[in-house]
């Protein structure tokens, strides 16, 4: 086991697999000399040559669309964004040509490409950088998106994502890329469409993905100490739900409380309960309670954007109420 930051798992599994298969190669702004804005990337230029890791002008719908090509003629593209904001100047691109032309070529083609980079909330970074767009691309037929959220995970799903014959939409968080976390030495890849139990308990079930997986952790600890027993789940494949984990949680806990830092409409929890009373409407003892970011862009001032997304104090309260009303 070796100890590694996450940025650094997520350049070992692109590493890992230029080096595996030929076809690989990695296209954005800046991602060959400069290394990547977060460091992803460094140095890949000098072991594998700037045409497998090229840089790109800052044109974002010509290199996603140069990158569709790419998959359609059997190569398999690593697309990073610089910031996954940017990447809605490739919505067409995305949407219309990558999660659309398996289904509309009658299969003839298949588009292995990977999308990814830094999203989220960071810290005053303004409302532009601060784009949440998972809910965005929810409902392009086509696409695979997924959520890492620690150093493990992101490794194995990236190895996974780039291997898939499908679009795969990879949402990193931009303050997670400093997480720290022991990967073993041995090859390993993650399933794109399970959900990853991280505590067993009995009382909520609570839903999570990305930074607030860690955000609903350190709430944990707090109730802990309150004799409160939540299981936590995280997401990680955020299309297709993983509803069979969900199901089996909620059937056992019979409560539900979603935290995610996308916004409240139509968000990735406004899908979430609707699937979730579609299907398991009579194990529920509560309705689902979701906490969502504010609606609204998000404020460059520290104090107001941290009141814009879900903290933990905010999480414990939620259970505590949540597990109150006992039926």
């Amino acid at each position: 086991m070796a100890e590694t930051l996450l940025f650094n798992a997520l350049r070992e599994a692109i590493d890992e697999e230029m080096a595996r298969d030929p076809a690989v190669f990695v296209l954005g702004e800046d991602v060959g000399h400069y290394g990547g804005s977060y460091k992803v990337t460094k140095d890949l230029y000098l072991k594998y040559g700037e045409l497998r890791v090229l840089d790109t002008p800052i044109a974002e719908n010509s290199f996603t669309g140069l990158a569709v090509g790419a998959a359609m003629t059997g190569l398999r593209p690593i697309i990073e964004g610089m910031n996954m904001g940017f990447l809605l100047l490739a919505f067409n691109q995305i949407a219309n040509n990558a999660g659309m032309l398996r289904y509309t070529s009658g299969g003839n083609f298949k588009i292995p490409m990977v999308i990814r980079g830094p999203g989220g909330v960071g810290r005053q970074l303004g409302a532009e950088h601060s784009q949440r767009l998972e809910a965005y691309f929810q409902a392009v037929p086509g696409l695979k998106i997924v959520a890492c959220s620690t150093p493990y995970n992101a490794k194995g799903l990236l190895k996974s994502a780039i291997r898939d014959e499908n679009p795969v939409l990879f949402f990193e968080h931009v303050l997670l890329y400093n997480l720290k976390e022991n990967l073993p030495e041995k090859e390993y890849l993650l399933s794109l469409d399970k959900a990853e139990v991280v505590r067993k308990g009995e009382d909520v079930t609570i839903l999570t993905y990305s930074r607030m997986r860690h955000h609903v952790l350190q709430a944990v600890k707090t109730l802990e100490k309150q004799d409160f027993d939540p299981e936590v789940i995280d997401l990680i494949s955020l299309k297709p739900l993983d509803m069979e984990t969900i199901g089996a949680s909620i059937e056992k806990t019979h409560k539900v409380i979603i935290v995610e830092e996308c916004m409240k409409t139509g968000g990735v929890a406004a899908e979430l309960i609707a699937s979730i009373n579609d299907r398991f409407f009579d194990e529920l003892d509560a309705p689902v309670l979701r906490l969502s970011s504010q609606d609204i862009p998000t404020p460059y001032n520290g104090m107001l954007e941290r009141l814009t997304i879900v903290q933990p104090e905010q999480i414990v309260e939620a259970v505590q109420k949540m597990v109150a009303l006992r039926v």
